[in-house]
């Protein structure tokens, strides 16, 4: 049996957020953009879906891949009025690291994607494992 949990909070910075924990298998990519695709509609922030799934789905990729761990958790959340924050957790402590895929590779763009998208990018690590994020500007906003 497999167990999930999706919560609404406000985030430290008082911000709302939409949080959900799922397995950390290829499969929770779609978890992860019905997530994202439910707190940009509540914020009625339609316009940054779909950038904003394709983030998150490379994001659940990697850690599915790479981290080899049971469980991450997915964030959406408000940083203000101009940002949206995406990010995933996992218990591996090896930061994403970004390469130049050749024309005939299959996989090694995502990171790439991930960085053209956002305005900012990044991991935070933690003696348990990381945090790999991307915040998103919310178009019109702050303009």
């Amino acid at each position: 049996m497999t167990m999930t949990t999706t919560a609404v909070h406000a985030a430290a910075t008082g911000s709302p957020a939409y949080t959900e924990t799922m397995p950390c298998r290829p499969e929770s990519a779609r978890k992860a953009r019905i997530l994202v695709a439910l707190a940009l509609s509540a914020w009625d922030l339609d316009g940054l879906v779909d950038d904003a799934k394709l983030v998150v789905s490379e994001f659940v990729g990697n850690s599915a891949e790479h981290a080899g761990c049971h469980l991450i958790r997915v964030t959406v959340a408000r940083l203000g009025p101009d940002r949206v924050r995406l990010a995933v957790i996992d218990k591996s402590v090896t930061k994403p690291t970004p390469r130049t895929a050749s024309a005939d590779d299959e996989n090694g763009r995502g990171l790439s994607v991930v960085a053209a998208l956002a305005e900012t990018t990044g991991t935070d690590t933690f003696r348990w494992g990381k945090r790999t994020w991307a915040d998103l500007r919310i178009p019109g906003a702050g303009q």
